[in-house]
């Protein structure tokens, strides 16, 4: 859509939702394809622990969340002064903490989508690269990884497609600061309190649609591809 249908504030929401939830996406990718390897190929005490607090995020409220990362991250919070003192970086408030809130919520989803990919990969074959002589990580990057991929963009797609969208976590952790952290669903609640603003709430939901509609087919695509079935 052209910039000229929406106000300034408007394409600042947009833009601004975009690359948090990009920034998301990518941040939780590493750790989100090694947490899936371990819960596809661990075996080790403590695993279903390991998935039920991996899924968390799917079933508390998402203002718990956005209250437990405010006391965690918050300037007085115990990780918040550490990152602060020694780094000087501030997350409560800040767009990249809304990334971080965004990649919390995020993460489950990613997870079960590389988990399932790695699932599929057949055993065998990492198990003839084992053979040949190749180092556990090596089979890894050079086998289960390859075939895995398709999973690992979903994944990543679907963490997109739910950041895009994230509202209650965010606006806890980060509040709804016009130009810093003000994202496309907290323009929209704001716009919510305005009378006669209807227009505009149409116009952010119908960007927020498009995007999210887009990630998650592509993410059906690839998944599908990886199946060998045929659209």
């Amino acid at each position: 859509m052209p910039a000229a249908w929406f106000t300034p504030e408007e394409a600042t929401a947009i833009a601004l939702s975009v690359k948090v939830a990009a920034v998301a996406a990518l941040a939780s990718l590493p750790p989100g394809v090694a947490v899936a390897w371990l819960l596809a190929r661990g075996r080790f005490p403590g695993k279903s622990l390991l998935d039920a607090l991996v899924h968390l995020p799917l079933v508390l409220p998402p203002v718990v969340m956005g209250y437990a990362l405010l006391v965690l991250f918050g300037r007085r919070g115990p990780v918040g002064q550490w990152l602060h003192e020694a780094f000087g970086i501030t997350l409560a408030f800040r767009w990249t903490g809304a990334a971080l809130a965004c990649a919390v919520m995020g993460f489950p989803l990613m997870v079960r989508a590389i988990r399932l990919s790695i699932e599929n990969v057949d055993p065998r074959l990492e198990q003839a690269a084992a053979t040949l002589g190749a180092a556990p990580w090596r089979v890894f990057l050079t086998v289960t990884l390859p075939l895995a991929w398709p999973g690992l963009v979903a994944g990543a797609a679907l963490a997109f497609a739910k950041a895009l969208g994230e509202f209650g976590a965010t606006i806890t952790f980060v509040s709804a600061i016009p130009g810093e952290t003000q994202t496309l669903s907290a323009a929209i609640y704001g716009l919510l309190q305005v009378p006669g603003a209807e227009a505009g709430i149409w116009r952010l939901a119908a960007v927020a649609l498009a995007i999210s509609l887009a990630a998650l087919l592509a993410s059906e695509w690839l998944v599908r591809r990886q199946r060998g079935d045929e659209e």
